[in-house]
């Protein structure tokens, strides 16, 4: 895991302020669930509810680069058991979003709330698999 070491504070940094987000996404939504309606419901899983998510995945990887792993392979598989995971979330959450009728969504909205985390997603899953086809099992 010395490959790694270079990137220890990156990860000590991205992990708190996930978690943190996660905490202040709880507190808007609490703040505002004294009068929710059934439009402003189906907007919150299509907005609201990924936000926390893609938070949690990035606490949960951040979280599992720090594990001592016995072999790198590991870390390789679950990333990218965890960017397949993402791609699927994010084929339902595009079928949420297109059913949603609180909120037209713009190009800018398509860009940070669909393309961009399934990027991220994509990308975790292609560097899962090749960091399992390039290392020596």
């Amino acid at each position: 895991m010395s490959v790694l070491s270079d990137w220890d504070s990156f990860y000590l940094i991205v992990g708190p302020a996930a978690g943190a987000l996660i905490g202040l996404q709880f507190v808007v939504m609490t703040l505002i669930a004294d009068r929710p309606t059934p439009v402003a419901m189906e907007a919150g899983q299509a907005f609201a509810t990924p936000t926390v998510v893609h938070f949690s995945a990035s606490l949960l990887l951040s979280a599992l680069v720090r594990v001592p792993w016995p072999a790198p392979v590991f870390v390789s598989g679950i990333s990218g058991l965890i960017g397949l995971g993402g791609l699927a979330y994010m084929a339902l959450l595009v079928r949420r979003m297109r059913r949603q009728h609180a909120y037209t969504m713009d190009a800018e909205d398509s860009t940070f709330h669909v393309v961009l985390p399934a990027l991220s997603y994509a990308l975790l899953m292609a560097s899962g698999w090749i960091g399992l086809t390039r290392l020596d099992l």
